[in-house]
C-alpha cells in the first residue's frame, strides 16, 4: 500500500519543487560604530582603559560595602566606560530621574564642576526595602515610580554612602576626595554641565537575586582635566624624587669597600693529588704566562688584565670591561 503524504510534506515538496536552491543564509555584517569628525575624541583607548581600572578597583570596594549595609549578595561589575557629550547623557533620562551630585576635592580645594551619579529606580527602591527589612522585591513597581520624602532622605544617605568611597580607588594614582553635594530631582531642569562638554560616562551593572539595575557615573571634562594634571604633576615630582635619591645613593656607595678575586686560571685535580701537595710543587694551569687575568667582583666577572708589578706588589693592569651591555670597552689603565 502507496504511503500517504501529510499536509505538511505536501507544502515542503511544492516549496521545493518553486524554489529549487535552498535560502542561503545571511551573513551577518560587523557593526561599526560612526565616528563624529565634528565631535572629535579627547580621550585615548589608554586613558578610557585607566579609568576602567580605576572603577573595577571601586566596584570591588563597593560590592562589600552594598553587602554590609543591606545585608544580602549583590553583584556590582562595571559594564561601560564611554566618552560622550553631555547632552546624550542627559537626555538619556527619564523625566521623573533623581541624579546626586558629587564634588571633587582635590589639594584642599573643591571643584566647582559636579560629577553626576544617576541610579535607576528599581534598584535603588529594592535597596531602600531591604534596609527597612523587606526581601528588595520591585516586581510591582511602576514604570512612572515618583521618589517620595523618605525615600528621598534614604536616598541621599545611599549614595553619600557610595561616593566616600569613589576617592579611595585612584590611590595608586593620586590622593583625591570626593564629597557628596545634594539630590536634584529635576535633572533636566538644572544646567549642571555644558551640553556640548565632552563627559566620560561609567555604567556600573548591580544585580541582587530577585532586581537588577544599573548606576551611572557621568565624570566631566573639567574633573578628568584636574585629576589628569595631578596625575602628571605627582609622576613628575616622583621622578625629581628618584632621581635625587639615586645621587645620594650613589654618593654613599662611592665609599664602598669591595672585594676583588683575580683569577689566573682553572684545572681539575684528583683528591689523591691535592692530598700529596707540598711547599715547591708546581701546578699546570694549561694557560700561557702572559695570559690575561680575570677579575671577579661578588659571582660576576668584571674586568680582565695583565700580571705586573707596581712599586714591588703584585698588581693586574685592567685590559677590558665586562660589565657594560653592548660589549667591552677598552681601558688603558
Amino acid at each position: 500500500m502507496a504511503e500517504v503524504l501529510s499536509q505538511s510534506q505536501i507544502d515542503a515538496l511544492l516549496q521545493a519543487a518553486f524554489n529549487p536552491e535552498p535560502d542561503k543564509p545571511q551573513e551577518q555584517k560587523e557593526k561599526y560604530q560612526k565616528y563624529d569628525f565634528r565631535s572629535p575624541r579627547k580621550y585615548t583607548k589608554e586613558r578610557l582603559k585607566m579609568l576602567n581600572g580605576v572603577f573595577d578597583n571601586y566596584v570591588k570596594v563597593l560590592t562589600t560595602r552594598i553587602n554590609a549595609l543591606v545585608h544580602a549578595t549583590c553583584e556590582v561589575s562595571v559594564d561601560t566606560v564611554d566618552e560622550q557629550r553631555y547632552y546624550e547623557f542627559s537626555n538619556a533620562l527619564l523625566e521623573g530621574s533623581v541624579v546626586s551630585l558629587a564634588y571633587l576635592r582635590l589639594d584642599g580645594q573643591r571643584e566647582d564642576t559636579p560629577v553626576i551619579i544617576c541610579a535607576t529606580p528599581n534598584i535603588m527602591i529594592s535597596m531602600f526595602d531591604r534596609l527597612c527589612g523587606g526581601t528588595g522585591n520591585v516586581d510591582d513597581l511602576p514604570s512612572d515610580y515618583a521618589y517620595t520624602n523618605v525615600d528621598l532622605s534614604l536616598y541621599a544617605s545611599l549614595i553619600s554612602e557610595f561616593i566616600s568611597l569613589m576617592g579611595g580607588s585612584w590611590e595608586n594614582y593620586l590622593h583625591l576626595n570626593f564629597e557628596f553635594g545634594r539630590v536634584e530631582t529635576n535633572p533636566t531642569l538644572v544646567q549642571l554641565i555644558g551640553l556640548e562638554e565632552t563627559v566620560v560616562v561609567v555604567s556600573i551593572d548591580m544585580k541582587f537575586t530577585n532586581v537588577s539595575g544599573r548606576f551611572d557615573i557621568c565624570l566631566a571634562d573639567e574633573v578628568l582635566s584636574k585629576i589628569f594634571e595631578g596625575i602628571a604633576k605627582q609622576n613628575r615630582a616622583m621622578r625629581r624624587q628618584l632621581e635625587d635619591h639615586s645621587e645620594e645613593i650613589y654618593s654613599h656607595l662611592e665609599e664602598t669597600d669591595l672585594v676583588i678575586t683575580a683569577e689566573l686560571g682553572r684545572t681539575w685535580l684528583r683528591l689523591r693529588d691535592i692530598y700529596t701537595l707540598n711547599v715547591g710543587d708546581v701546578i699546570d694551569m694549561n694557560i700561557k704566562a702572559d695570559s690575561a687575568v680575570s677579575l671577579w667582583i661578588g659571582e660576576r666577572q668584571w674586568f680582565s688584565g695583565l700580571m705586573g708589578v707596581d712599586e714591588k706588589h703584585v698588581a693586574v693592569k685592567i685590559r677590558d670591561v665586562h660589565h657594560i651591555e653592548g660589549g667591552s670597552e677598552q681601558e688603558d689603565e
